[in-house]
């Protein structure tokens, strides 16, 4: 099946989302400001089981996840593996995922790399590139203005003092 990466269809990105129960979250932080930190705790609170993957802090814990160094040291198969590394990185992420057997490679918003995306899909694994899967869980699930989009709460307008 071939995908188009500059557009998905909902079906697809649902499909994914459904089958997936264990993610590796390559460049998890537990920096509570930082995208991977909103996303893994979303993530966690809808039941997926997440294994975060930071070599900076292997060893450590992440919100009660213990953290691991690699995908190389995961005590088990994960269904996703979601790349919070630039797009340069996640040539060498995606072709360790491959060979972990994972059976989704999902790279972040402003992370596209179609060489490691085309070796993914000859290998037989699903590719989502430049999208986030807690927005296309929120949006899909239709709980995305819960998170303060549409919402009037957050906004591009500056506040008058």
């Amino acid at each position: 099946m071939s995908v188009n990466h500059d557009r998905y269809d909902d079906a697809y990105l649902r499909r994914i989302l459904r089958e997936t129960k264990t993610i590796a979250m390559v460049g998890a932080s537990a920096n509570w400001n930082r995208p991977s930190y909103f996303a893994m705790k979303y993530l966690l609170d809808r039941g997926y089981r997440i294994l975060p993957v930071n070599p900076a802090a292997a060893g450590q814990e992440i919100m009660g996840q213990k953290v691991y160094g690699s995908l190389e040291e995961l005590p088990q198969k994960v269904d996703m593996v979601d790349i919070f590394r630039n797009s340069e990185a996640a040539g060498p992420i995606t072709d360790a995922a491959i060979e972990h057997g994972a059976k989704v490679v999902w790279m972040q918003l402003g992370v596209r790399n179609d060489a490691a995306a085309e070796r993914a899909e000859k290998a037989g694994l699903k590719v989502v590139m430049n999208r986030c899967p807690k927005i296309e869980h929120s949006r899909l699930s239709g709980t995305i203005e819960w998170h303060g989009i549409a919402s009037g709460v957050i906004s591009s307008k500056k506040r008058a003092l």
